[in-house]
């Protein structure tokens, strides 16, 4: 079975055994949507968004590209501000999570960028990662390379949680306490998440911040 067959053979076992189950749920949504969370992540094909947050259809509006990126605002009106807005102000989602994972292969090519040459768009989508690789080059310049993808993946986050508030719709829904912004990052071998806290600028095991996290996804 080549993979166009493999494929395939996935939409029929969706349509036979899948759907079924799930056939009112999909049919209350035909017409509408209302999900809670815009989740911004990356396109890394191990992070499944709705297996990692345990949802149904309809309870996320996901957001990928490489890196978990969000241009500041003004300089890239593109697909990934237009999706921005289009889930603050059309959908009113609650809550707004910026979540990075471990083995970043975005931000490795971030930190060596050599092993992008020949590649043009990649190197320009990660300049809106500059700043983060300015922090940990600043702040932790004898760390070594595994280290330094560790701290970038978190530092990356919080650059985007920045990027975020340069948007118009973003900030002023924090402003009127309407938006929430969080900051994840997931551990891709032991399924573990740190949670940013904005008030010590750390980040936090998932396990102490249980209560936090609840509220984001349960919201």
């Amino acid at each position: 079975m080549d993979h166009v067959d493999k494929i395939l053979e996935s939409l029929r076992k969706f349509q036979k055994q899948v759907f079924p189950e799930h056939r009112e749920r999909f049919r209350s949504l035909s017409s509408q949507q209302n999900p809670e969370v815009l989740l911004l992540t990356c396109s890394d094909s191990r992070i499944v968004p709705e297996l990692l947050l345990q949802s149904r259809a309809g309870e996320l509006f996901v957001c990928r590209n490489a890196g978990n990126i969000a241009p500041p605002h003004g300089e890239s009106l593109g697909g990934v501000s237009a999706t921005i807005e289009y889930a603050v102000e059309v959908l009113k989602v609650r809550q707004l999570v910026v979540c990075g994972h471990s083995d970043c292969g975005a931000m490795q090519g971030l930190m060596h960028p050599e092993k992008l040459e020949g590649l043009l768009a990649v190197p320009r989508w990660l300049a809106h990662s500059r700043r983060a690789l300015a922090v940990v080059h600043r702040l932790h310049p004898d760390a070594d390379d595994a280290e330094r993808l560790t701290l970038l993946i978190r530092e990356n986050v919080v650059a985007q949680m920045a990027n975020l508030m340069t948007h118009p719709c973003v900030a002023a829904g924090m402003k009127a306490g309407s938006l929430t912004l969080h900051g994840w990052v997931f551990d891709i071998p032991t399924g573990e998440f740190d949670i940013y806290d904005e008030r010590n600028g750390t980040f936090t095991p998932l396990s102490a911040e249980r209560t936090a996290v609840e509220e984001v996804v349960h919201a």
